[in-house]
């Protein structure tokens, strides 16, 4: 454990010595804070579900620039060769650079709390409906993160590792759109591969345990196999 915590702190260190995390940060928080005040003034309620779809939505292209680098930078570098052969497991290398990075969505995510402070002194938000919003939002960024991860792992190069990134992140979050063309159990499938749908029912206070299963069983299944790409890349 406390390997993959050194790695997990290293890789949330090399976020913050880099400028690019630092523009991220402020463009992000920037870019929520003008949809908070838009969908507030808007609605006129005091509710953050609309920001949540937002968040989601903008987190889309967010996390493949986050994750990109996890493991195609080492490989460009050369240096994923020298930190497979220290004493570290392949698992504990992979699961403390998905917490670091982890670490650093949770950053984004911590320093948006304001808005329930906001909500909360004008209004009578409903809590519940804000305390899932905020687990379904993490939920999914966590999920996201694993994905961007598997396809670091994939990649040659960070270009490559993030367009793959987009293309699995564009068809989950869009796959909603194609729903009215299937019926049945199709209907049904292509619903629950969807993160709109999961995350519409957490954002309304709605908790189900097959919400909290897909994001769970998601975020073991990328991490399974970004364990079994760099594996199989050591061995090549």
């Amino acid at each position: 454990m406390n390997r993959i915590l050194a790695i997990a702190w290293k890789e949330l260190s090399a976020y913050f010595k880099s400028p690019i995390a630092y523009i991220i940060l402020v463009l992000t928080i920037a870019i929520f804070n003008v949809f908070f005040f838009m969908i507030i003034d808007a609605d006129r309620e005091a509710s953050l579900k609309g920001v949540f779809q937002v968040m989601e939505f903008l987190f889309i292209f967010l996390v493949p620039i986050l994750t990109m680098g996890l493991f195609a930078e080492e490989r460009a570098n050369g240096t994923l060769e020298l930190l497979m052969t220290a004493p570290l497991t392949n698992t504990a290398i992979v699961l403390g650079k998905y917490l670091g990075a982890l670490a650093f969505y949770t950053v984004i995510i911590a320093l948006t709390l304001v808005y329930y402070g906001v909500i909360e002194f004008f209004g009578t938000p409903d809590r519940i409906a804000v305390l899932t919003g905020y687990a379904g939002i993490w939920l999914e960024g966590a999920f996201f993160l694993a994905v961007g991860m598997m396809a670091s792992a994939w990649a040659g190069n960070q270009i490559v590792a993030a367009i793959s990134s987009y293309a699995i992140l564009f068809t989950l979050y869009f796959s909603i759109g194609i729903m009215q063309y299937f019926t049945g159990p199709a209907e049904a499938v292509v619903r629950q591969l969807s993160t709109w749908t999961h995350l519409e029912n957490l954002a309304t206070g709605l908790i189900t345990a097959g919400d909290v299963v897909y994001y769970l069983s998601g975020i073991l299944v990328c991490v399974a196999i970004t364990r079994l790409s760099i594996e199989n890349r050591a061995w090549r």
